[in-house]
């Protein structure tokens, strides 16, 4: 029994450790039953408190057994301590060794340790949540689990990805679906030929004219830059979120058609070469 308790202590400890169990008396383990009573008491307090407090919470499932794991770990770990000492054993140096053994275990396991903590805040935090489509930790994807190390993501193109928590929290995080609507920008060029104020009434009625674009916040058409071969112009629309790749590619599809029966050049790069006949 005794090989058993002092198995990977130092010599020094394990003699501590010995020698404090031979001195063991009547009143030290009355003092100890009494401590562990009183610790468990406590302990299975603690733990409602925890339990009610996290049934109020709107904390992730995750977290919530995470947090549960850690405070029984932690309140069982001060009662071995306290109940070791009503018995007069020397913890001093077991409680150094145990330091020291944690101590290289949280530098062995350092990236495991910063997912954690990674995972812990994402659920904190709920800068996402599954299904949102997220730009995060250098991937861009529809969210399908949330994980306490790891979160998957799935790529338009129907791959899956799994980040590390750590690469999420320390990077920017981009969630598209966060919002109910979201602006559609487009960007078209015509020939300095056509007047503005057609092209921009133009654009203005395609916009005016798709059912799924919203009246308010208003479309916008406007002239966003003189270039060196043609004027470009932006229009920018709103739509409910789950509508813009719809509105996008329908307005993108329309330009060309719209644009031929105005009678309005979309020009491309060119050269005018103008000859001069010698007199």
């Amino acid at each position: 029994m005794q090989v058993l308790l002092t198995a990977g202590l130092p010599d020094e400890a394990k003699d501590e450790f010995l020698d404090s169990l031979s001195k063991l008396t009547a009143s030290n383990i009355f003092s100890a039953v009494i401590a562990a009573a009183v610790c468990l008491i406590v302990l299975k307090v603690l733990t409602k408190v925890l339990e009610r407090a996290l049934r109020r919470s709107k904390l992730d499932t995750s977290l919530q057994t995470l947090l549960r794991s850690l405070l029984r770990g932690t309140l069982w770990a001060i009662t071995t301590i306290i109940v070791l000492g009503c018995l007069g054993i020397e913890v001093t140096s077991l409680v150094a060794v145990l330091s020291v053994v944690g101590l290289a275990f949280s530098l062995a396991l350092q990236n495991f340790l910063s997912n954690l903590a990674g995972g812990m805040q994402l659920l904190a935090s709920h800068p996402f949540k599954p299904g949102d489509f997220v730009d995060a930790g250098g991937c861009s994807g529809t969210v399908t689990e949330i994980g306490t190390f790891y979160t998957k993501l799935t790529t338009p193109d129907n791959k899956l990805v799994q980040l590390p928590n750590s690469t999420i929290v320390s990077a920017n995080i981009t969630n598209f679906s966060a919002q109910p609507t979201r602006r559609v920008e487009l960007k078209v060029s015509a020939g300095y030929d056509a007047p503005t104020e057609r092209v921009i009434a133009l654009l203005a009625g395609m916009a005016a004219d798709h059912p799924l674009v919203l009246v308010d916040p208003e479309p916008a058409v406007h002239v966003d830059e003189y270039g060196d071969n043609a004027i470009q112009y932006v229009m920018r629309v709103w739509t409910a979120n789950a509508d813009y790749w719809t509105v996008y590619f329908d307005l993108m599809d329309g330009f060309k058609s719209a644009f031929d029966r105005a009678g309005i050049e979309m020009t491309y790069p060119h050269v005018n070469v103008h000859m001069v006949k010698d007199k």
